[in-house]
């Protein structure tokens, strides 16, 4: 991995030594293989054709991959690139290369997760504690308000997800006393280990009403654990993808809470772009969440969400 991110980091400073200058503004996500996060790619593309700037998608293969992805953010500012656009998987660890890259006057776009710095210009990312409080009233008025569940998690330190996590937990205590959360596990954004801890789970709690999940693989992982055991009970996910539309069709998934990753990758270039003209910028652009079920799944305006033209934008730009 070490060698992957030293040939990316030269195939960068090469490219930027034989060209006149461009914007070109980095964007780098989490991770890279989900439909959430090829949405938010094609979303930063389309800000860029529309702009006529030059993006640098880079990202780590996963969530869990912090080191990879601080490297990265490492080359982009040794490169100079003119804005950066920034994912952090951990809230913490990523302060020390925000901080740097505004040191040296490069204006840094915080998306999708949050982090422990002040020095960005502006964080843009999915009302996460007001989504999963939705999921808390979802999950609630499903069960009656009473029963027992359990809370498969994303990963620790992860601003985004923890926020859905606290909105959650909140929510079932303010509205719902009846319902009892017994167990809740990290999935570490894995389906493989999201589906083994749900499965630990059932073992451990065949009483159970109700999951709640705060991410796509997570819930996918519940959903795939449910398929195996013909077991279906009320199961509130986050995020969307095919896979997890094809669970809430069937019927192993009750509702989705969504984002809009394309409207967010679009928005974080677009606010990159008046950083490096100098323009304000607002501290925080909050997106809401949306609640999707089998009863409005097929709503314009939802379907439009769920389904962005991704090949229009990613493989016209060549990924």
């Amino acid at each position: 991995m070490k060698l992957a991110v030293l040939i990316l980091a030269f195939a960068l400073l090469f490219s930027g030594c034989n060209r006149k200058h461009r914007t070109t503004i980095a964007v780098i996500p989490k991770a890279s293989a989900d439909i959430y996060w090829q949405s938010v790619h094609a979303g930063a593309v389309k800000a860029s054709w529309e702009n006529q700037v030059d993006i640098v998608w880079a990202g780590p293969p996963n969530e869990t991959d912090i080191a990879t992805e601080m490297q990265i953010v490492e080359t982009m500012i040794n490169r100079r690139v003119d804005a950066i656009c920034l994912a952090p998987s951990d809230r913490s660890a990523f302060k020390i290369v925000v901080d740097r890259a505004a040191k040296v006057g490069i204006p840094v776009i915080i998306y999708d997760s949050g982090i422990d710095s002040t020095n960005y210009r502006t964080f843009v990312a999915t009302d996460n504690y007001l989504g999963g409080k939705m999921g808390a009233e979802r999950l609630g008025e499903r069960m009656g308000g009473k029963g027992k569940i359990v809370m498969v998690k994303t990963v620790p330190g992860g601003a985004s997800t923890t926020a859905r996590e606290d909105g959650f937990r909140d929510g079932v205590k303010a509205k719902f006393p009846g319902i009892e959360i017994l167990d809740e596990r990290f999935g570490m954004a894995s389906v493989a280990q999201s589906l083994t801890v749900v499965e630990n789970m059932l073992t451990a709690h065949p009483e159970l009403g109700g999951i709640f999940c705060s991410s796509e693989s997570g819930s996918l992982g519940s959903s795939q654990a449910l398929r195996a055991r013909g077991k279906k009970l009320t199961l509130v996910g986050f995020d969307s993808s095919p896979s997890l539309i094809e669970g809430l069709q069937a019927g192993w998934i009750d509702s989705l809470v969504i984002q809009d990753p394309f409207h967010m990758g679009e928005t974080a270039v677009k606010i990159a772009l008046q950083a490096i003209r100098g323009e304000r910028t607002p501290k925080i652009i909050a997106l809401p969440p949306r609640l999707v079920d089998r009863g409005n799944l097929h709503d314009p305006a939802i379907d439009a969400q769920l389904h962005p033209d991704l090949k229009k934008y990613l493989e016209a730009s060549g990924y």
